[in-house]
């Protein structure tokens, strides 16, 4: 049984997905606020994370945060500001998705279903392309043997260009299976993760190539 800790200020909110939680046969925990939810994170381990952003005490960014240092945890933020710099923020501080309030429950749990999924599925193994591990289990990447640090979407799309390596592939697929269910937002969303990870592949940016019209292709070698 997958276990979830929901976190938000508002005590109708936690209610409403804590009884859709419960009957698609998830483990529901609460946090009443951000520094509750860090300390119930260093405490022990979550399946996800349902986190809202706005909060009195520590806001949704700075928790996911303080997640990261420790944690590969799949997030999702939910939040009343549906702006396009605050969903990359977020995917920038380490969200998985991002879900603008007032939301549809039934819709949350298919997000949630879907992270869960994809994260899920990204299996126990160790691949080499070029100077670029990626180990799977751990969900970590090497770059010619040092670690390096990548955001969950900057993993979730390498993860599938590695996965898809000589294949081109349009945005719409690459939105449909690295976003999951239902994405907001639009290319230069895509783009900017795309700019991001190329930046972290260090000597080996140009394993991804844009194809004008299309998409991109991982010419690894």
């Amino acid at each position: 049984m997958s276990k979830i800790l929901i976190v938000d200020d508002e005590d109708k909110i936690r209610d409403i997905i804590k009884k859709y939680a419960a009957f698609d046969g998830y483990e529901v925990e609460e946090a009443a606020g951000g520094l509750e939810a860090v300390t119930k994170c260093r405490e022990r381990e979550y399946d996800i994370i349902i986190l809202d952003v706005m909060m009195p005490d520590l806001d949704g960014f700075s928790v996911c945060r303080e997640i990261r240092k420790k944690s590969n945890t799949p997030v999702i933020m939910l939040s009343a500001r549906g702006e396009e710099y605050d969903k990359i923020h977020g995917f920038e501080v380490g969200i998985d998705d991002y879900v603008v309030k007032p939301f549809s429950p039934k819709e949350l749990m298919l997000r949630v279903a879907a992270v869960l999924k994809r994260t899920s599925a990204q299996g126990n193994e160790c691949i080499e392309i070029g100077g670029i591990k990626i180990d799977f289990s751990a969900r970590i990447v090497y770059i010619d043997g040092v670690k390096t640090d990548l955001t969950p979407k900057e993993y979730d799309l390498l993860f599938y260009f590695a996965k898809n390596k000589g294949i081109a592939l349009t945005r719409e697929k690459l939105i449909s299976n690295v976003w999951g269910y239902d994405f907001y937002g639009d290319d230069r969303t895509l783009d900017t993760h795309i700019k991001l990870l190329r930046k972290n592949l260090g000597p080996y940016s140009n394993y991804i190539v844009t194809l004008r019209g299309v998409g991109y292709r991982f010419d690894g070698k």
